[in-house]
This record gives C-alpha cells, structure tokens and sequence, in this order.
C-alpha cells in the first residue's frame, strides 16, 4: 500500500509489537482475573463447543465484551433483535469474509470460534495498516516527517487501544477514514469518497466526513473562480456535493431501509431459533415477529435514531447527571487535549478560523510551502472535524465513549501530542532516532537510547518534562487499564 522507508518500517514494527503485547496481555489478564457480572447482553450459545473451541474462548474471550458480543451476534445470526440494529453492517461483514478464509478449520471449531480468530487477526491487521495510512497522512499533510513519524508512534498506544484489538468496529474505521483523508490530500476524490462511502458503512459517525469532501470541493471553486465562468465553477460544485453527501449517505440509507424491510413490512421476517426467541421474551427484545415498532410509522422512519434514543437514551445533555461524573471524569483528558489543540490553533490562526480555511495567501510561495507541522494551515479542516465531534460527542452521546470516538476518527488526538512533545520534550533532541538519521546529539550518561525515541521517553521516564510524562502517562495507563478492565466485564471507555 506503502513504500516502506525507515520510518514507516519503524511505525509498522511497533504497531506490530503493540497488537501482540495486546493480545498477550488480554488473555493473560482474563485468565488471572474473575469476569465481573455484568447486566449486558450475552446470548445463549447455540453450537456445541469443543476442547479447541473453549481454548479458543479461553485466549481470545476478552476480545468479545460488551460492545463485541453484538458485532459477533449480528456476524454468527444476523440482525434478529431490533437493538442490533445500532451496530452497522461493515464489521460483521468483514468478519464473516475473514471465516470463510478459515473454511479448512470449520471441522474443528464451531461458528463463533473462527468469529473470535477473525476478531484478533483483522483488527489487529487493521490497526497495524490504520498506523501507516496515520503516517503517510501525516507526511502529506503536516510536511514535518518527525511529527508525522511520532504521531504514528502515538497512535500505536492509544488510548483506545483495547478497542483497536477486541470485537469492535474502530480499528476497521480507523484505517478507512485515514485512508480516505490520505487519497483525498493526494487530489484522488473518487477513491476518497469511496473509502469515506466505506467507513460510512462502518460507524455512523463515518457521515460527519463528508464535511472533508466539501470542503475540499469549496476549496476547488475559489481557487479556480478568478480563471473560468463562475455560473459555470457554481454548478460544478453544487454538483460535487450533492453526488458527496449522496455517496457518503447511501450506505447509512441503505441500512435504514433493510431494518424498513425486516420490521415494517409484512412476510420479512426471518425465522429464530427458539433459544434465542427465549431470550428476547425473557429479556424484552423486540424482534421483526412481534408488533409492529412506533418508528415505522414515522415521518422518515429510521430505526437508528429510535434505538439510540429509546435503548441508550442518547440526546442533547441527557447525560448529564450526578451520577456521570466518574463518566465525566474518565473522558475528560481526551476532551482536554482536543479542546486544548482547539484554542492552539485558533489563537495562532484567528483569520483562517473566521474566513473558513478559504483564505488566500498574497505570498505564492507560502501556498508550495505552507508552514510545517501541526500550526500548518492545511491541518485546519482537521481541526474543525475534531472539535465539531468533541462537541457533539460532550453534549449528546454517553460521554465515556468520547475516548475511542476521538481516537478512532480523529488525526487531531495524536498530531497535537506529537507537537507537543516535540516542543515541550528536550530530552527528544538527545533522543531522536527517525530511522535512517543520526541522533542529534549525545544522551546524558546513564540514559537508555533504544531506537523508538517514544520509547526512549518511557525508559527515561523521571528526566522528562511535566508535558510529555502527562502525555505519555495518559496514554500507556488507559492503554493498560482497558485491557485490565475491558476485558474482565468491567466498564471502560
């Protein structure tokens, strides 16, 4: 996909080593810790299970709570219960290719274990590829290889970390959107809108990228209004982004009419198997055989809205309660850094904030070679894409998922925190090691030098700033602490 230079051999070599630490650790922790009961969903499982089956369960079980035991539902039996439906078709679908690769094994293991494999294999596979594609995103955008070489390294301890690994949907996210923010820098808008289309498919959020496309689209028309027929430029770009937001909208429409289908249209029904109609019965679900749900009736019926706001209770300020503070609490270094990289750059770029990214430069020059790094004016619609979701996600979602909603959309999140080492951090001058140059200079005696400088930092912990050991802290203890929690029933991020 990607020319390995030095530093995305380096960037692929850690990512690796992160995914199978991660793995390591979560069936290491899963078999020494007791799983907390949890009132969450845990159907019944239907297939007879063997001794390999319960190994697999055994190494791979922490991969598939919370969240992951509906992706793996939706993958084994499809959509049956209507709250299925707040869980997007993209990952179960991968997942099911990735079963299909196992066929030479399906007479050792049942159904949900080749599903577990698939889980560990792929995202660990995606995260890996979403490390490289952050990289070479990086490079086109920000033009300071060293911030683009660490915001890589970042992204390979992320916060997020326990869910770029278990049975959820954001590694996948993850590379499709920087993937399609990378072909969109490299003025390549159809493959662009193909991977936004994609990852729209994935998670929902994937809907608020077709702000990149117009964007783009905007910027196109006044760079090229003063050369041809405005009427003619105006056109040509009303066009552009109806055929955006209808391409990046399909996937989300299509999904909403299936559900129209299932539920709303007499005969559509499938079948279930008595266990799991035993379950819905005993736990409430609704299912496509009972009556008819109140959203079909709607106006526009889309099912999505009505389960987050029936089922999650999803809206403008309904989390804030007293009893979300810890939520509140758990969410809020994401929700600082963000809000923090927010005002760095709108104070050192007022103007481009108030004239929309749009401004033009009378320097020529200044437009070949825009100022590198993460103050480069080209990071701008990065920016506003992550505070619009830091925004939304404050006022309108459960606000403990801010951490992996960010970390998992956002180039922001680990861009600003590589600025911020590289500006704050003088340890780094002694440490740097981007592959293929020399370090800058001598390390004071009895400091570690191993070639990941991010690494460097950890090993030589007690002489960094207060900036990068709060950083860094934040970043390695939720990466361990998800683990630890996530994968034992505990509640997490």
């Amino acid at each position: 996909m990607w020319p390995l230079d030095p530093s995305r051999k380096e960037v692929l070599g850690f990512a690796v080593s992160c995914r199978v630490l991660t793995l390591v650790l979560q069936a290491l922790f899963n078999a020494i810790i007791p799983d907390h009961r949890a009132e969450a969903f845990s159907p019944p499982r239907l297939a007879p299970s063997g001794s390999v089956d319960q190994l697999v369960e055994g190494l791979l079980g922490g991969l598939s709570h919370w969240d992951a035991e509906h992706f793996l539902f939706v993958a084994e039996h499809g959509y049956l219960y209507e709250h299925n439906f707040a869980f997007f078709p993209g990952f179960p679908l991968v997942l099911l290719v990735g079963t299909e690769l196992m066929r030479p094994l399906w007479g050792l293991l049942n159904l949900r274990s080749c599903l577990l494999i698939s889980v560990a294999l792929l995202n660990s596979l995606f995260s890996t590829l979403a490390a490289l594609a952050l990289h070479d995103l990086g490079c086109l955008v920000l033009h300071c290889p060293r911030q683009a070489f660490y915001g890589a390294l970042l992204f390979c301890l992320s916060p997020a970390n326990v869910f770029l690994t278990a049975g959820y949907s954001e590694a996948l996210f993850a590379l499709l959107t920087f993937s399609a923010m990378g072909q969109l820098e490299r003025g390549q808008s159809w493959t662009s809108g193909l991977f936004f289309a994609l990852a729209t498919g994935v998670r929902s959020n994937g809907l608020v990228n077709i702000g990149f496309l117009v964007h783009s689209q905007c910027q196109d028309f006044f760079s090229s209004l003063m050369v041809q027929s405005a009427l003619r430029q105006l056109l040509k770009l009303m066009g552009s982004v109806f055929l955006s937001v209808f391409t990046l909208g399909l996937p989300f429409a299509l999904f909403q009419y299936y559900a129209y289908t299932q539920f709303c249209l007499p005969g559509s029904a499938h079948p279930i198997p008595q266990p799991l109609l035993q379950l819905a019965i005993d736990q409430g679900y609704r299912t496509a055989e009972g009556n008819k749900p109140p959203w079909c009736s709607w106006e526009l019926p889309l099912i999505y809205s009505y389960i987050q706001d029936v089922y999650w209770n999803v809206g403008f300020l309904r989390y804030y309660e007293l009893k979300q503070v810890p939520n509140f609490l758990l969410a809020s270094p994401m929700a600082i850094l963000v809000a923090w990289a927010t005002w760095t750059y709108v104070t050192t770029h007022p103007w481009l904030f108030l004239t929309l990214g749009m401004q033009r430069s009378k320097n020529k020059k200044a437009l070949e070679k825009p100022e590198p790094g993460f103050l480069s004016p080209r990071v701008f619609v990065y920016l506003v894409h992550a505070a619009v979701l830091l925004l939304f996600g404050s006022l309108c979602m459960h606000v403990q998922v801010l951490t992996r909603f960010l970390c998992s959309s956002s180039p922001i999140v680990y861009w600003f925190s590589a600025h911020l080492l590289l500006d704050q951090e003088p340890l780094l001058r002694s440490l740097e090691t981007v592959p293929g140059k020399p370090p800058a200079g001598d390390p004071p005696p009895g400091q570690k030098v191993p070639r990941n400088s991010i690494m460097g930092l950890l090993y030589n912990w007690k002489t960094c700033s207060l900036v990068t050991r709060c950083i860094l802290g934040y970043f390695v203890t939720y990466w361990l602490l998800g683990l630890l929690l996530h994968c034992n029933w505990l509640p997490w991020t």
